[in-house]
């Protein structure tokens, strides 16, 4: 029978308990997680003025994306974040699927990510949304695509997933065609939910049914949902309130 365990907590927390459980009960081999996959929010909230970062702005548009949630860490904070979940994840986890939002408020951080956790970088996969939500300003990109970064510790150097890796040779693309969810299909209005076919199409081809799988930044539960159905333990950990409580009623914990 799978088990979850969720945790209305910063995730920072719940990686070091996780790591220090593992040590504790002197588990040498296998990582106490073994598959991570999440998408942090995007730092909207964070805009730029005269060439410069307004820290703490919120606009009117996204100041309720996350219920109540600001989303708008300076960039350096939103950095040195990202680095410090991402270490902490590569020391309970081999493989981590990291969905990443390239705005405003998160470009730089995430350009200085990929280069800061180059040696564990294995794969960059496209997530296809369909179509781009219009800019909010002229000269703007329309964002059709997000990053899915995918980070590995046993042997990133590679491009083979010799360890998690399910699928057969020539089955599975580095571009995935998959819409946004519908709105019938959002949990607790979260207006930057997952996709179940994203999360779906992960712990299908890089996980085994009785695997833990972890989610970090949990929202109303998408990843949770998804592994239970897939017969796959999950740990999730969520800081908003309103959102732990709707993925604990959707998970059924």
């Amino acid at each position: 029978m799978v088990e979850s365990k969720l945790f209305n907590e910063d995730c920072l927390n719940t990686i070091n308990k996780l790591r220090w459980e593992h040590v504790r009960d002197n588990k040498k081999t296998k990582q106490p997680v073994d598959l991570v996959v999440t998408s942090p929010p995007y730092n909207m909230n964070l805009r730029i003025m005269n060439g410069k970062y307004r820290s703490r702005q919120i606009t009117d548009e996204f100041s309720n994306k996350y219920d109540g949630f600001t989303d708008n860490m300076p960039i350096d904070e939103y950095t040195d974040f990202h680095s410090s979940v991402l270490e902490g994840l590569l020391n309970i986890s081999d493989l981590i699927f990291y969905n990443v939002g390239i705005v405003t408020g998160s470009k730089r951080a995430w350009f200085n990510i990929i280069g800061n956790f180059s040696d564990n970088l294995k794969e960059i996969i496209i997530w296809d949304k369909g179509n781009g939500q219009p800019a909010m300003q002229k000269q703007v990109l329309n964002r059709r695509s997000e990053l899915i970064l995918v980070f590995e510790k046993d042997y990133p150097i590679s491009r083979q997933f010799r360890l998690k890796g399910t699928f057969d040779r020539g089955t599975l693309d580095d571009v995935w065609d998959i819409g946004r969810p519908l709105p019938h299909e959002k949990v607790d209005k979260h207006a930057a939910q997952m996709p179940e076919a994203l999360v779906e199409r992960i712990l299908l081809n890089f996980s085994d049914e009785d695997d833990t799988i972890y989610d970090p930044f949990m929202g109303t539960g998408t990843t949770g949902a998804v592994a239970k159905r897939l017969n796959r333990n999950f740990i999730g950990s969520e800081l908003v309130r309103n959102y732990y409580d709707a993925a604990l009623q959707r998970i059924g914990c």
